[in-house]
């Protein structure tokens, strides 16, 4: 009899659980920073999975173009965004409260690319060159890399003459390349196959990985504010705003590991949610292809380093720490980020391990 009980009161208590958890539906607005493609298919696998709803949350996907998703956090206009890390912490060193809550991408994706015709070999060669970079605070990698080399842009007032002319652009290089730049910004798994596709094949192109000359900083990451993970009664919820993170992250992760294990119905599944900047350019402008080279090169960025590990979406301690260095070194960064800058509980919270 007391068996019996036990047992009911223990079922009893799960199903309480669950059912608190399934009812809460707590409406949670994420910011991506970019518009819908497989850059971020373990969102909308997520959602389309129902591992949001599992958690108890009612998830908006907001789409953002150019602009930085950091000022929409910031202000109050979505509760969760997805940036760069160099974006993050130079929003930090300007006064802003954001705080990185988990990290995707393991390897950077960005690159810059030449035409293999211009003979450019090493980025030493770069001096005397247009680069074609992007605003909001994407320009970075690009300025990194320079400045490791010892090239000053024209992005820099201070600099009376540049050794390299920064053409900004608004991320489609077919307005930029190759005829106003020598070089242009473009990601592995998006800009790359865009210019295959305006007809220049992959053994045409020289291609600059960042990643291969030292500057690996890292890209999507999620991140909040600390009012939201210091809230505690998030939209009337009855959850902290770091328990709602915490169930946000899970469920991410959860969608990602089955986007990156299921990559063909992962974009399906984005192509769902895609509109015209999924289908890539001219002979490759197709949505079903581009968003398959896309899924297949974010995958190899999100299984790169921890994830390896069973940690996905954990912010290694060194690889931020030599960010942070680098960052500073260039003058990008003038001090070091407070130690609020990571929240490392958000992440513990949602899977239950303890980070390293």
């Amino acid at each position: 009899m007391k068996k019996n009980v036990l047992t009911a009161l223990t079922a009893a208590l799960i199903a309480s659980a669950l059912g608190s958890a399934g009812a809460a539906n707590v409406p949670v607005k994420m910011q991506l920073k970019w518009f819908p493609q497989a850059q971020f298919a373990g969102f909308f696998v997520a959602q389309a999975k129902g591992f949001y709803k599992a958690e108890g949350l009612d998830v908006t996907l907001l789409p953002i173009g150019d602009q930085s998703p950091i000022q929409t956090v910031a202000t109050g206009a979505a509760d969760f965004g997805t940036t760069w890390i160099t974006d993050l912490l130079t929003a930090r060193q300007q006064g802003l409260p954001v705080v990185h809550i988990a990290q995707l991408f393991q390897k950077s994706g960005y690159t810059l690319v030449a035409l293999k015709s211009s003979n450019l070999t090493d980025p030493k060669q770069f001096a005397g060159k247009r680069v074609g970079v992007w605003p909001s605070g994407n320009e970075y990698p690009a300025v990194a890399l320079l400045k490791k080399y010892g090239l000053t842009t024209s992005l820099d007032s201070t600099v009376a003459n540049p050794s390299v002319q920064a053409v900004t652009y608004p991320f489609d290089p077919s307005l930029v390349f190759p005829d106003k730049v020598d070089l242009v910004s473009a990601m592995t798994y998006n800009e790359i196959d865009q210019i295959v596709g305006l007809g220049y094949s992959l053994d045409k192109l020289k291609i600059f990985n960042t990643s291969d000359y030292g500057v690996n900083l890292l890209e999507d990451l999620m991140f909040t504010t600390q009012k939201t993970l210091d809230n505690k009664n998030f939209k009337n919820s009855g959850m902290s705003g770091e328990e709602v993170a915490a169930r946000l992250v899970r469920a991410t992760i959860k969608g990602w590991n089955y986007a990156v294990a299921n990559q063909k119905e992962a974009v399906q599944t984005v192509l769902i949610n895609c509109g015209n900047t999924c289908k890539g350019s001219g002979t490759r402008a197709s949505a079903a292809g581009h968003q398959t080279w896309q899924m297949t090169e974010v995958a190899k960025l999100y299984r790169a380093g921890q994830t390896l590990k069973g940690n996905a979406g954990l912010l290694d301690r060194a690889t931020y720490d030599a960010n942070v260095k680098q960052l500073m070194e260039l003058g990008i960064l003038k001090s070091a980020p407070s130690t609020g800058a990571v929240n490392y509980k958000v992440w513990e919270m949602a899977t239950g391990k303890k980070a390293k």
